[in-house]
């Protein structure tokens, strides 16, 4: 929901604003996000903002904040905890002005599960890795994860230690979880591994939220104490009802990809665009390019429509680069655009009504040649460049400078993000992919199905660097130990062992030491 006006007057009005948790972006003229916030409320906290007398007694802050929106908009979610996962994503990805908390690189902690380990255990980490491994979270509150975590891992007698993958009797020595009875012991043989997954399954159908059973336990045992009165001991199962009802709550969303539209497009920007450029019609159908690479490499393009003013994702298209070696977006803008219209023309499809490209003067140039080629109908192009939100029409004419409140030059620019957003995501994407096989596809002899083979047996190259060659040998059929040696002297002759991204877990104090009576399994 938004709301503007040139005179900075925003006609607000509660009831148009959900009583319900969620996070409101304020806006300013250009559109650009200045702040994210979080509230239990949306309705009684954006009153707060606009009421009139607000502007006079809020600190200076506070005042130049609310002096400078010029639009606002809300999104509701079903809890609290959600709220503040959403706006700290949004405030990360936006950097707005005025926030400053969150603003930083540090992230929620995740519950972490490695399926190839022969007894897995739940590990906290902050960074969600692509290693085949099981990840739950993000949760907002790391003290009420730690207690939760250490509640499942008494009450399902998970091994908690920070042995190696396969604990053994040298580890046994020096554990204490055995005698305070919180541990099945599998480095002694007290459990089976299947015994052991069984217990693990059940400890991740709580985190998947089905804990009714275990909620009821919980609150039997609550009662119970009560009743007896040991009150100090009902408050600790209080704490942890209250934990796993608030983390492992069913249907929570993570929001790993926010991201907000950019307000004020649609059909009446599409006229706004068709006067301020001069054109014959209205560029119902608009196509825009853009480039994404690091030094040349892993150069890709991305193409994004939009219809009538909204993005038509079915008509989205992206471009792995060809021809074009180094950093040279002009060629490579030329290369996609004439891969592009190449098809269209091929195929006898409708061209589009305009076509923007992400770029200056140069990048125009690149494109208007690369339709000369193909000796394409005449088709209106312009460039947008970042800098100055400059647009550059082809030929050697002077730059056209819209407002920056204007709605055709907000409508470019929702073009132009949306192209950058889809060129960033693919370039990461092979990024992500080069990473996980790079160095499995570099050893002579190792092809695809190996390689798929290696990596569904180890789950990932750190793991795989960590094994014997008879271990890799026994663990791929066909490989055999020639084949096995020659990985493990690749992988540590080419890629030394990275740094665990594991938090250590934290010295125990306090009412979570004792969520269960002492010598007694919970």
């Amino acid at each position: 929901m938004g709301a503007t006006d040139r005179q900075r007057h925003i006609d607000f009005h509660a009831q148009d604003v959900p009583n319900a948790p969620g996070v409101y972006v304020f806006r300013s003229d250009a559109g650009a996000v200045i702040y994210v916030g979080k509230a239990k409320s949306l309705r009684r906290r954006l009153r707060n903002y606009f009421q009139p007398s607000r502007k006079l007694t809020a600190d200076p802050k506070l005042r130049s904040l609310i002096h400078s929106i010029a639009s606002y908009e809300t999104i509701t979610v079903r809890s609290e905890a959600e709220a503040l996962l959403l706006e700290s994503r949004l405030i990360k990805q936006y950097a707005p002005r005025y926030n400053v908390d969150l603003r930083d690189d540090k992230r929620f902690l995740l519950i972490r599960v490695d399926p190839t380990e022969p007894f897995p255990r739940l590990r906290l980490v902050r960074v969600r890795t692509d290693d085949n491994c099981l990840h739950f979270g993000p949760f907002p509150h790391a003290g009420a994860l730690r207690g939760t975590v250490d509640f499942l891992v008494r009450r399902f007698g998970l091994r908690s230690c920070g042995a190696s993958t396969r604990p053994g009797p040298a580890d046994y020595r020096h554990c204490l979880k055995d005698v305070l009875k919180d541990c099945t012991r599998p480095c002694t043989g007290g459990v089976s591994e299947a015994e052991y997954r069984q217990r693990l399954e059940a400890a991740l159908d709580v985190l998947r939220g089905r804990a009714r059973s275990v909620l009821s336990e919980l609150e039997a045992a609550m009662k119970s104490a009560a009743q007896r009165r040991r009150f100090e001991e009902a408050a600790r199962f209080r704490d942890v009802l209250r934990n796993l009802q608030a983390q492992c709550a069913p249907g929570r969303r993570s929001f790993e990809r926010a991201v907000l539209p950019r307000p004020g497009t649609g059909p009446a920007q599409v006229l706004a665009l068709q006067q301020a450029l001069g054109l014959d019609r209205a560029p119902s159908v608009i196509e825009c390019f853009d480039i994404s690479n690091i030094s040349g490499r892993f150069a890709v393009g991305s193409m994004v429509c939009f219809r009538d003013g909204k993005p038509a994702t079915n008509d989205y298209r992206r471009y792995r680069i060809r021809t074009v070696e180094g950093v040279d977006d002009f060629a490579m803008i030329r290369e996609i655009v004439r891969r592009r219209y190449g098809r269209l023309l091929k195929d006898r499809r409708p061209l589009p009504d305009l076509i923007v490209i992400d770029g200056g003067p140069g990048q125009v140039n690149s494109a208007m040649a690369a339709l000369s080629e193909l000796n394409c109908p005449p088709v209106p192009l312009l460039g947008l460049a970042k800098k100055q939100e400059h647009i550059y029409l082809p030929g050697a004419g002077p730059a056209v400078a819209l407002p920056r409140t204007h709605p055709a030059l907000k409508l470019l620019q929702s073009l132009r993000d949306e192209a950058h957003r889809f060129a960033i995501s693919y370039h990461r994407d092979l990024r992500r992919r080069r990473i996980s096989n790079s160095v499995l596809s570099e050893i002579a002899g190792i092809g695809p199905k190996r390689r798929q083979a290696l990596l569904q047996a180890f789950g990932s190259v750190q793991r795989l660097r960590c094994r014997t060659p008879a271990e890799i040998a026994e663990a791929v059929p066909g490989l055999g130990m020639s084949g096995a040696a020659r990985v493990c002297e690749y992988l540590h002759r080419h890629n030394p062992k990275p740094a665990s991204e594991e938090i250590p877990p934290p010295k125990k104090s306090g009412p979570a030491e004792a969520l269960s009576p002492p010598g007694k399994a919970p």
